[in-house]
């Protein structure tokens, strides 16, 4: 799955007859949405704390997962009820990879321009620290793999 092939089904989800009449834009997760929805309220390594003892409770990866991708919601959901943050597959973000912004920011917008597309929650091929809530992952946004994936977020009315 590519970075293009994600966008090009958040448009095609979003040009159905009944997603249009209700309004309604799916796209991609900025990098900040995404690692707000994966935290679930928490500022620690994982959405469920420290411990890299308790990922496979939560997480398909390198360790636990037989080498192959798993049905989602098979894995204890975070605090927001979301499954399959961490691990399973890398998810795309609509952000172009650069620098952090420096300071202390809400809700930061992503580099306006680049040659790589953010990645994030790891996957079931890699391990631990690449499942952290704040760990980041950049390819091309041609770049197609077998262990990519994406989530659809909703756009609110009128953005």
């Amino acid at each position: 799955m590519s970075w293009d092939d994600a966008v090009e089904f958040c448009r095609r989800l979003s040009d159905l007859p009944a997603e249009k009449e209700a309004g309604n834009v799916y796209r991609l997760p900025t990098e900040a949405e995404w690692e707000y929805a994966c935290r679930g309220g928490t500022t620690t390594k994982y959405s469920f704390g420290d411990d890299d003892s308790e990922l496979g409770d939560y997480a398909w990866y390198r360790e636990n997962s037989d080498g192959k991708t798993h049905p989602v919601g098979s894995k204890v959901p975070n605090a927001l009820g979301l499954h399959d943050m961490h691990g399973n597959v890398w998810e795309w973000c609509q952000d172009w990879y650069g620098d952090y912004p420096s300071g202390s920011v809400t809700d930061p917008s992503g580099a306006t321009s680049g040659s790589s597309r953010v990645l994030r929650g790891g996957s079931w091929d890699y391990t631990a620290v690449d499942c952290r809530s704040a760990y980041r992952g950049r390819v091309s946004p041609s770049y197609r793999d077998y262990s990519n994936g994406f989530r659809v977020s909703l756009s609110p009315s009128g953005k």
